[in-house]
């Protein structure tokens, strides 16, 4: 796992971890493929958790503790669309709006989350270098998962509001590629509410009966 941690090149004056390089590559490709609707997405966001827990376990904790819960999410995200419910005619998952209620549960979700992990970080330090913004960003990411997984367009927004705090903590933590991708995630949230957002639209309108596909 040392090779992971490993430096690959530097950039711009910033040093790039392979393991901060080719996990942040994996969950941008699994986003990616979750604005293309493919369960694929949940196999690639896996196999990123997958790579920074290796590289983290035994060196960073706490880091190593959030990817695994990423990754459970994503086995929980891969059996949700599984299931095969909510399932348009094209053979992709179904997405829509969340209702208020939907809405509510998941923003007091993330507030009591980013409080409670927050408040851990700060009483065991080296599980974080930065309890607060850095429980924002766990707590949100799992919050966009958990929104992904149920076909919600609000899981775009979400993504969104990770970014403008995931940005500017990774380059001053030094994790200057995450900082660089995050940018990227940025732009492909954008395209990818925009699309989801039209899709949810043409999901819920109903078809007349003799009616062509």
């Amino acid at each position: 796992m040392n090779a992971l941690n490993s430096e690959a090149f530097t950039l711009f004056g910033q040093h790039i971890l392979w393991s901060d390089m080719v996990g942040n590559l994996f969950g941008l490709a699994a986003l990616a493929l979750g604005w293309r609707r493919s369960i694929w997405t949940w196999p690639v966001q896996f196999l990123a958790g997958l790579i920074l827990f290796g590289a983290f376990f035994g060196h960073l904790t706490g880091s190593a503790g959030k990817q695994a819960v990423v990754m459970l999410v994503a086995l929980y995200g891969w059996w949700q669309w599984q299931r095969g419910t909510g399932r348009t005619e094209d053979g992709h998952i179904a997405v829509r709006f969340a209702t208020w209620r939907e809405r509510g549960a998941m923003v007091a979700a993330a507030a009591a989350g980013t409080i409670a992990v927050a408040l851990l970080f700060k009483a065991y330090p080296t599980l974080s270098w930065d309890p607060w913004p850095d429980a924002y960003i766990f707590v949100g990411t799992i919050v966009a998962m958990y929104a992904q997984a149920r076909g919600m367009v609000e899981f775009w927004f979400a993504w969104l509001l990770v970014d403008l705090v995931g940005v500017p903590l990774n380059f001053a933590n030094g994790y200057a590629f995450s900082g660089f991708v995050y940018v990227i995630y940025g732009a492909l949230v954008l395209w990818g509410m925009r699309d989801w957002w039209l899709r949810s639209r043409k999901d819920a309108r109903p078809v007349l009966e003799g009616a062509p596909a």
